[in-house]
């Protein structure tokens, strides 16, 4: 299933956010969205999902404007996990992931309960919350309580995940096991990703594609291996870096100082 935006522009309060942004997020891929804070990353997410439907231009699905599609059709193809979620501190993990599969439930009409049970643990099974499902989220530690959120999202069973900082707050243990998760889900199921990122070494590792905005657009897209380079950490974030290969083969970005402005 496509994704893509033409010429999609963003205001709030009378301020710019993006503009013009017309991109194609890979199929079946995982694309990771970086950029400064402030950048319109998140916003972009936002406009993509419909969580915010005051934009112009055009966003498709499959060359369907997702305007015309409704909520329950374009929630059963697409689920975003925002930054900021709440939830009843004594709701259980499998009732959580259970409100995922609201897109299939009618007000005068029932979902299938045995397609309902199967998709809520395959999302609990692939975020390894097995021994969990049982437990309230005020109970679990903050990376448990992430992937109950991830699993919720995936419980929708879309073609489509997006993702808005998901490793964010999290200790180093628990942000490398979100993004196992995350490649797992892609490599293993065929669901396009696309998340936006903080942590670049984070995007070089676990992204098949890269979107940088920057001046409220588009400024570089492609291989995160050819356009992640020191050159464009400098222009993007106003940061010096050193790269260098860790034990695994994998380019590593290190940040050395602030460039003066």
């Amino acid at each position: 299933m496509k994704l893509s935006t033409q010429n999609l522009s963003v205001s709030i309060e009378g301020k710019s956010i993006i503009e013009n942004i017309s991109v194609e997020f890979a199929e079946s891929k995982r694309t990771a969205i970086i950029g400064a804070n402030g950048a319109g990353k998140s916003t972009l997410l936002r406009a993509i999902s419909l969580l915010n439907e005051n934009f112009d231009g055009s966003i498709y699905l499959d060359g369907i404007d997702i305007r015309s599609l409704g909520r329950k059709r374009l929630a059963q193809n697409l689920a975003i996990l925002p930054q900021s979620t709440t939830a009843p501190p004594d709701l259980t993990v499998r009732r959580l992931v259970d409100y995922g599969r609201f897109p299939y439930r009618g007000m005068f009409t029932a979902s299938n309960p045995i397609e309902d049970r199967a998709a809520i643990d395959w999302a609990i099974e692939v975020t390894n919350l097995k021994n969990f499902q049982d437990r309230q989220l005020n109970s679990l530690s903050g990376g448990e309580r992430q992937r109950a959120w991830i699993a919720m999202a995936l419980a929708q069973k879309p073609q489509i995940l997006l993702l808005d900082e998901p490793t964010t707050y999290l200790d180093i243990a628990h942000q490398l096991e979100v993004m196992k998760i995350i490649r797992d889900v892609n490599e293993n199921y065929g669901m396009t990703v696309i998340m936006v990122l903080h942590d670049i070494n984070h995007a070089l590792q676990y992204a098949d594609e890269l979107v940088v905005i920057k001046n409220h657009g588009i400024f570089a897209q492609g291989s995160p291996k050819k356009i992640l380079t020191v050159e464009l950490i400098e222009k993007v974030f106003n940061v010096r870096a050193d790269i260098f290969v860790n034990s695994q083969g994998i380019s590593v970005l290190s940040p050395i100082e602030i460039v003066s402005r």
